[in-house]
């Protein structure tokens, strides 16, 4: 007598992605918490330069000067401003790499290499051009540094193989 496989498979509308492993999850996380970080930092300097506030630095005395520079705005944006957008979608795609979204990866590393190479950038323009430099932006570096530097050690996704 056969006996027979009667076991429920659930339907799906979607296919199977492959499964993220738990280290993914992880730095993908880590990355998440840091551009949050990032996001909040942000947000406090795009504030202040709309409420018109001055920065005191705490560690150089150069904030005021890139601060209130050329290169702290495009137009009367605040480039804080820009890399709030660049945080928040940095955060939103950590989160759903993190929770198992394959298809985001890509853009993560593509937004975080632009992000990259706008902190290269204005690192420059504080070091050669302004010689002056601003707490808060080489903590947005460090954060960037830090972002760029998860997601480079991120392992590579599970094999696919099937038996």
């Amino acid at each position: 007598m056969k006996r027979e496989d009667r076991s429920i498979k659930p339907k799906t509308s979607r296919p199977q992605l492959p499964a993220t492993s738990r280290a993914q999850t992880i730095f993908y996380s880590i990355a998440a918490v840091i551009s949050l970080a990032g996001l909040a930092e942000a947000t406090y300097l795009t504030v202040s330069h709309l409420a018109g506030e001055t920065l005191a630095c705490i560690a150089s005395q150069g904030c005021s000067e890139v601060l209130s520079s050329a290169y702290a705005r495009v137009g009367k944006i605040p480039m804080a401003a820009f890399g709030m957008g660049g945080y928040f979608l940095a955060f939103s795609l950590a989160t759903l790499a993190a929770l198992g979204e394959t298809r985001v990866r890509r853009f993560l590393l593509l937004t975080v290499a632009a992000m990259f190479l706008a902190t290269l950038w204005l690192l420059y323009v504080q070091a050669f051009i302004l010689h002056a430099f601003c707490d808060y932006c080489l903590l947005s570096a460090a954060f960037i540094f830090a972002l760029a530097g998860v997601l480079i050690v991120v392992p590579p996704p599970p094999s696919d193989i099937r038996e």
